[in-house]
């Protein structure tokens, strides 16, 4: 019993915070929501502000309700944000100045209710495809100018909404005159001491009842004042210091037929870039609300969950006629702090909205004009402060210039033009900002930089000598266009700088990817080093910027691949040393085997000039069975393989023959066609004795060609001896 009434009372305890957090978040969107209303519905729309109530409160709690039952945060509120507030503003106002200048008499709430509920089911579907394909991360992409000018430019337009809201004139050139009065001086002065107000106090502290408190004192202080001057309520309506207080809040849903009838569908075409423009404001203030809600509590968000419930969310909320919105940091870290946890918490708030939809044009009928309007102007200079003065910090000159360009094409142009334009400034910003990163982490050469082979000593003065002719690259980073033509310029200084290079090693460990503009730069690479005679030797190549390099014919048979640089190095290496090593100490070795198989220094000179030196690669045929027997080979450095074709077709290997060896003796003694196919096991280096050769020498050196027959007979000797062992051991 104890513990079922301790569960009770914790339950109750967590409701009533829940309950108690909700309420302080609901007072933020109340407040808010209000001044919304009056952004959006200002200038020609103004008459309707009971709607644009109704719509406000609408949304706030259909959005505050979906999300408080699926978020990922279980404390989230949700509702219009000023971003989108902004953007719908913006909408409504093109649909209103195009319907005047096609049909100044035609009726316009009709059509701006059905463009919400449009924009909010757009925006709505396209979320919820981010989030159901995955697709909402790539959001994180655009570049941050292009985020930055677009905020920055939502902050500016909501900053000239307040200013009409606050004077009723648009903010342009030809009503500047219309600026000059004292009344309007006054009315901006007003609301620029109550932004400065909000500032000094609520945005410093952000205590859950500080923004209402402030909001009610100072329409108290204007109703004082108001008292003191000898200004009724009414005389302060007429003046336009105080809302002309609205009629009853209605409910009217967008979708009836004559409605949809009278709606100018030709319009719609035109609209689409503002559409556009609040899908897209939408969706990164749901990023960003996420990833600042996250920051805040600590807590890692489901993003693909956010951005369907808030897809689910908005499509409801347009079907009422409400307009877009999202998840709110301030008003869900507000809930938290406040000791809401659980999801009664949104949904207490989302009940208090539409409780709203009785309250609010009572207290829209007190309120002064300078009190919303400065809540508008604190809101608007809050978001241009965050974007466009502190992303100096962030961002380099070329970017931050950028982000200023965007904000004045959009208030310009319009949202698509900035967008389209921004994303262009953003990409080209971002390539020249690559393209000055070195794609070279380091470069080395043979002489300093060598392979993990020991090595003779001869061996290594030879490198020394010579490791000049090995030049190497290690890349980085993505190679593209920009940063691919530093590196060509890089290498053609450097081959000028080492005419004596002959390998030019590129290492690809540090690569990440390549496109295939910087394929045509290695094609410029590739000519360079075939007009120099230097070999070109890729290491570390990735599968993918293999096949991107293939694609543009980079790599070909003249082109090396090797997987590892240690491999590379040695390659290199060996090249070197084979090139530069001395033929003179090749001599001698030949000459010193020739003399103690012939017994003379003479004799071995002799037969050495009747040879004739041979290169073979690995793989390669040194003589085919059944071809005739015309020369015999020494094999002085290498190996080679003795094969035997199968019937079934194949071959196989029956012996092996390394350095100071010989093949072919008995072909060549007996003149019979080959009974096996001889084939390089290594590089092998082969001195051959030809048929009319060794005839030759018979004949002219007869002693040297006894002394030749009498070693063919012992190596014939060896290898029968050796056979007949083998045969003996299988016989046992």
């Amino acid at each position: 019993m104890t513990d079922l009434s301790i569960h009770s009372s914790s339950t109750f305890r967590t409701a009533l915070n829940d309950i108690l957090g909700g309420t302080a978040a609901s007072v933020l969107t109340a407040t808010f929501g209000l001044s919304y209303s009056l952004l959006i519905f200002a200038g020609p729309l103004a008459p309707f502000l009971s709607y644009g109530v109704a719509t406000t409160f609408i949304a706030s709690a259909i959005l505050g309700a979906v999300i408080a039952l699926r978020s990922t945060f279980p404390f989230a509120i949700a509702g219009p944000e000023n971003s989108t507030a902004a953007m719908t503003g913006i909408l409504a106002s093109s649909l209103v100045e195009r319907m005047a200048a096609t049909d100044p008499s035609a009726p316009v709430l009709g059509p701006v209710l059905i463009t919400f509920g449009l924009s909010s089911i757009l925006t709505g579907l396209v979320l919820y495809g981010f989030g159901m394909t995955r697709m909402g991360r790539a959001i994180r992409y655009v570049p941050y100018p292009v985020v930055g000018g677009f905020l920055g430019a939502t902050a500016c337009l909501i900053l000239l909404g307040a200013i009409r809201v606050i004077t009723g004139l648009r903010l342009q050139l030809s009503t500047l005159d219309q600026f000059a009065t004292v009344m309007t001086g006054y009315e901006l002065a007003a609301a620029c001491g109550m932004a400065l107000v909000l500032y000094l106090t609520w945005h410093r502290s952000r205590t859950p009842f500080g923004l209402p408190a402030i909001l009610i004192i100072g329409t108290l202080a204007a109703h004082v004042l108001f008292h003191l001057a000898g200004v009724s309520l009414t005389e302060a309506q007429a003046l336009g210091w105080t809302f002309q207080p609205p009629p009853n809040v209605t409910l009217l849903l967008p979708w009836s037929m004559t409605a949809l009838e009278h709606y100018p569908w030709a319009e719609l075409p035109d609209l689409a870039g503002d559409l556009i423009a609040v899908i897209f404001v939408t969706a990164f203030s749901t990023l960003f609300n996420t990833t600042g809600i996250e920051a805040a509590v600590s807590r890692e968000a489901n993003l693909e969950r956010e951005l369907s419930t808030t897809g689910v969310a908005n499509m409801l909320s347009g079907l009422f006629g409400g307009y877009p919105g999202c998840v709110s940091v301030s008003r869900s870290v507000l809930n938290f702090n406040a000791g809401g946890s659980r999801r009664l918490s949104g949904l207490t708030a989302a009940a208090i909205s539409a409780s709203m939809l009785l309250f609010a044009p009572t207290l829209l009928g007190y309120m002064p004009k300078f009190v919303l309007g400065g809540l508008l102007i604190y809101l608007g200079a809050d978001t241009a402060y965050r974007w466009i003065v502190q992303s100096r910090r962030r961002l380099s000159l070329l970017e931050y210039l950028s982000l200023l360009a965007i904000i004045i094409i959009i208030l310009q142009w319009g949202f698509v033009a900035g967008i389209l334009i921004g994303v262009v400034i953003g990409c080209a910003t971002f390539a020249f900002s690559a393209a000055r990163i070195n794609s070279i982490k380091f470069s080395f050469d043979g002489s300093e930089y060598r392979s993990s082979l020991d090595r003779s000593r001869d061996d290594q003065a030879v490198l020394s000598a010579h490791g000049g002719k090995i030049q190497g690259l290690n890349l980085q980073s993505y190679l593209f266009f920009g940063s691919a033509n530093r590196l060509y310029q890089h290498v053609k200084a450097m081959l000028a700088d080492h005419p004596e290079c002959r390998f030019l090693l590129f290492d690809f460990k540090l690569v990440t990817g390549i496109d295939s503009s910087a394929a045509y730069s290695f094609a410029q690479i590739k000519r360079v080093a075939a007009e120099r005679g230097i070999k070109l030797v890729l290491v570390n190549l990735p599968a993918a910027t293999e096949k991107t390099l293939r694609s543009s014919e980079f790599i070909s048979p003249e082109v090396s691949i090797v997987p590892e640089l240690d491999h590379a190095l040695e390659w290199c290496e060996n090249e070197i040393i084979a090139q530069h090593q001395d033929r003179r100490q090749e001599e001698a070795d030949l000459r010193g085997w020739f003399a103690q198989i012939l017994g003379s220094e003479e004799d071995a000179a002799e037969l050495i000039g009747r040879c004739q030196r041979l290169e073979v690669e690995a793989g390669e045929i040194i003589v085919r069975t059944g071809e005739p027997a015309d020369s015999m080979h020494f094999i002085l450095d290498g190996r080679v393989g003795v094969m035997i074709a199968h019937d079934h077709g194949g071959t196989s290997r029956v012996r092996s023959l390394g350095r100071y060896t010989t093949i072919g003796e008995m072909g060549l003694v007996l003149q019979a066609p080959r009974i096996a196919t001889i084939q390089a096991e290594l590089e092998s280096i082969l001195y051959v004795l030809r048929a009319e050769e060794f005839e030759a020498l018979k004949r002219e050196k007869p002693v040297l060609g006894q002394r030749l027959l009498t070693y063919f007979v012992s190596v014939m000797a060896e290898r029968l001896t050796f056979a007949n062992r083998m045969i003996g051991v299988l016989r046992r």
